[in-house]
């Protein structure tokens, strides 16, 4: 059966390097569960252990995974990291201390909500620099805070901005330091000290060392660099990270020798693709050792995974079965055994989703 590994012990070793790394540079951090899908036997794993005492808190963008994070840990202070839609507002006060938010009308529901349930609910207001994605438009700022931070059951803590993710909008210097001096103009109008200016993510991890972030900025929100160990920055290992937290296998069903140009009239009824993509013309050996594999599109998307033998090449896939070609030798495979893979961020959230891919968590 196709199963991920989850090693927990190299993502809390993570956790840990990252936390120390950011702490000696006075910024905190909030650990982003989303790619764990909310898998609660791997967040029992990672929320009893003594590191996430060290965090910030830890965020998450659907309210069912806060819940799971609080079963398991009350203590743990949590965060809502996207714009909360208004039939969620009871439960966002319910289960994240924190959220970020954009929409006055949104903040006001959350502050009748927070007050009923007897609660002081923090939000960091998220600000527009770009990305074109969750924020408040630059130039009302002023006006938007001035309306939301004197609500009885709100605590405006911080400001945030979201960059790197739809557009790819980069984390210059020039757009941290725009940040944080909305932080310096709300601070001086309002008589106020926002804790937090948070507009760090995994993508903005390597100008810390670059000495490309200002000093105003003092909080990160980072799930791909502390789960994988890579930095989105440049796809490349970050600091001295593990990242062998999840290994990815699928159990070879059939592996026989067969041609590698389909025989027949080829119809526009397939579901799945090819590595090839329908074009036969340049293949030099018409046979080689096929091995099918017990996942397919509906489990992960094959071009975010990738083999770690360099012998095994991807061939075809379909909905629940995929191909791998091994070319003229059969190496060390045989039906029953194995094919492992590294999946990048977007196929461990998938396949941490999966139902039908098997978790085992070391």
């Amino acid at each position: 059966m196709a199963t991920l590994t989850v090693h927990t012990d190299r993502l809390i070793d993570n956790i840990s390097k990252l936390t120390n790394y950011l702490n000696e540079n006075d910024i905190e951090f909030t650990l982003v569960t989303k790619l764990l899908s909310g898998h609660k036997p791997t967040l029992e794993k990672l929320m009893s252990n003594p590191v996430i005492k060290k965090l910030h808190s830890v965020g998450d963008s659907r309210i069912s995974n806060l819940r799971t994070i609080k079963e398991i840990n009350p203590s743990v202070v949590t965060m809502y990291i996207k714009p909360p839609a208004m039939v969620l507002v009871k439960k966002v006060i319910q289960y994240a201390d924190i959220s970020l938010n954009s929409s006055e009308t949104v903040i006001q529901a959350l502050d009748k909500e927070a007050k009923r349930q007897g609660k002081i609910h923090r939000v960091i207001v998220m600000i527009e620099m770009g990305e074109l994605r969750e924020g408040v438009v630059r130039d009302n700022v002023l006006s938007f805070y001035e309306k939301v931070f004197n609500l009885s059951n709100i605590q405006i803590i911080g400001l945030g901005t979201n960059l790197g993710c739809m557009y790819g909008i980069e984390p210059t210097y020039d757009k941290m330091i725009q940040l944080s001096l909305y932080k310096q103009l709300i601070d001086a109008k309002f008589g106020t000290n926002l804790e937090l200016v948070s507009s760090g993510s995994s993508i903005t991890l390597p100008l810390i060392s670059k000495n490309k972030l200002p000093a105003g900025v003092n909080h990160f929100r980072i799930g791909e660099t502390a789960f994988l160990g890579t930095s989105p920055y440049n796809n490349k290992k970050f600091r001295n990270l593990s990242t062998t937290g999840f290994d990815f296998s699928a159990e070879i069903l059939e592996l026989e020798k067969k041609d590698r140009i389909p025989d027949g009239k080829i119809g526009e009824g397939n579901i799945g693709h090819t590595a090839e993509g329908g074009n036969f013309e340049n293949v030099e050996d018409n046979e080689s050792y096929r091995a099918i594999v017990d996942f397919g599109e509906l489990d992960v998307d094959v071009n975010n995974i990738t083999t770690k033998d360099k012998h095994v090449t991807f061939f075809g896939t379909t909905s629940d079965m995929t191909v791998y070609d091994l070319g003229q030798k059969k190496y060390k495979y045989k039906v029953g055994g194995q094919i492992h893979f590294t999946p990048n961020y977007m196929a461990t959230a998938r396949l941490m989703n999966s139902r039908y891919v098997s978790k085992k968590i070391i």
